[in-house]
């Protein structure tokens, strides 16, 4: 969530940012200054009517030690004036105060100055091209639904007996190879200096708005009604919000933290081969990198999750590429964002596999997460986040790269994990 502060003095930057967004509801901003003026208006005027009923309660009873007993009477109805004025004031500020926090609440994070104007996906800029070679499959080569018909991989119709559409079950050596990729994931995160969290799948609405789940994606989110709990979108909303409300100290810099969790959407679907087997679900398996970082050093830090996404994709042998989300396409709450991509050679796609983004301060004023500097002056920190990495389509991409005739060849990074190097 952006600041009142912020926006009043960077109109014409936020403005800007907007329409790389392609932002209908610019009017908003002018709503915003409006509303936090008059907020900071009311406010004075409370003040100095506390201000007057403070000096007069003291004069009221010297007056009263004094014999002056009608003087006294008279100032203290005028106290009683002044708390009537400030009730009214206080239910003004109130619905002031709201309609202030609901027209921030609609207002997406300022893009960074790079981030490419465009309004959808097909205007994203390739950030970094594959250069190497693309996998050459022998003919009859299948797509990994059917690889998975074939080797008994996973079963999408026995999660519809179970559930429903978009929650498959993975068995056999699927069930290995996913639990392999989880381990591997987490083991290189941990040689990287993240610190490993279990957080739990629901969270409550505090959480979801803190990480601006709440109000924009909830729609897409499964909720809990009775106990007003929702299942994680993913695991950024358990972990970034470890440290809601908390004050850190300079020294504290950076928090490095990663996590394992299901992840649950409700996005809604649509038919063709691009959704089919595990392109999307509604269940998923993710570990995710989280940083909390010094607004000076949040874009080094930004650099150096790519590095660690671009190494687990070189390990794993996949092509892939590298994208920098245009205005149109990037997400309501970040200031930059780089999406990774594999090669599925089967469907001869592009498959998305990872988001990595910087919210510089957006998360974190809603979070109350700030730091102190050395003298002692409190500042909003930067959080980042990013898929480290989101299986189903990198499962999909192995399987269907890997596939030979005589079955599809484990990574050899994750042999040791699996403990078997081919699935037949």
């Amino acid at each position: 969530m952006l600041q009142p502060n912020f926006i009043k003095e960077n109109k014409d930057k936020v403005l800007n940012g907007l329409k790389v967004r392609n932002f209908k509801d610019a009017h908003l901003i002018d709503e915003i200054i409006d509303l936090d003026q008059k907020r900071k208006e009311i406010q004075a005027q409370m003040d100095n009517l506390q201000a007057s009923i403070n000096s007069s309660s003291k004069e009221i009873g010297a007056l009263f030690q004094q014999g002056k007993k009608d003087e006294a009477e008279g100032m203290r109805a005028n106290v009683g004036e002044w708390k009537s004025k400030i009730k009214i004031l206080q239910e003004d500020s109130t619905k002031v105060k709201t309609a202030l926090e609901d027209a921030l609440y609609n207002i997406p994070n300022v893009p960074h100055p790079t981030v490419p104007a465009g309004s959808t996906d097909e205007d994203n800029e390739v950030f970094k091209a594959w250069e190497g070679e693309f996998p050459k499959l022998h003919e009859g080569n299948l797509p990994h639904w059917e690889l998975s018909d074939k080797y008994g991989i996973f079963d999408l119709k026995l999660g519809v007996k179970l559930t429903g559409a978009g929650f498959p079950v993975y068995r056999g050596k699927g069930a290995k190879l996913q639990r392999a990729l989880i381990a591997f994931f987490l083991d290189e995160a941990e040689k990287a200096g993240y610190e490993e969290f279990i957080p739990p799948l629901l969270v409550n609405e505090d959480s979801a708005r803190g990480t601006g789940q709440l109000p924009d994606k909830e729609g897409q989110m499964y909720h809990a009604t009775v106990d007003d709990l929702y299942l994680i979108p993913t695991a950024e909303v358990p972990i970034t919000n470890v440290y809601r409300d908390v004050i850190l100290d300079e020294k504290d810099f950076p928090i490095k933290m990663t996590g394992y969790t299901p992840c649950f959407r409700r996005e809604a679907g649509s038919y063709g081969a691009h959704v089919r087997g595990l392109n999307r679900v509604h269940q998923f398996d993710k570990v995710e990198i989280v940083h909390i970082e010094h607004p000076e050093k949040s874009y080094d830090a930004l650099n150096k999750m790519i590095e660690h996404v671009e190494a687990l994709l070189d390990q794993l042998k996949l092509p892939y590429r590298i994208l920098r989300l245009c205005g149109g396409d990037l997400g309501f709450t970040s200031a930059l964002t780089f999406d990774f991509e594999v090669f599925s050679a089967a469907q001869e796609r592009w498959l998305e596999v990872s988001s990595v983004s910087n919210f510089e301060t957006f998360q974190s004023n809603r979070l109350k997460l700030r730091y102190r500097d050395a003298n002692n002056k409190k500042h909003l920190a930067h959080t980042l986040n990013g898929s480290a990495l989101a299986l189903p389509r990198i499962l999909a991409s192995i399987l269907e790269n890997n596939q030979t005739p005589e079955g599809i060849v484990i990574p050899e990074v994750l042999r040791p994990y699996t403990r078997f190097d081919i699935i037949d």
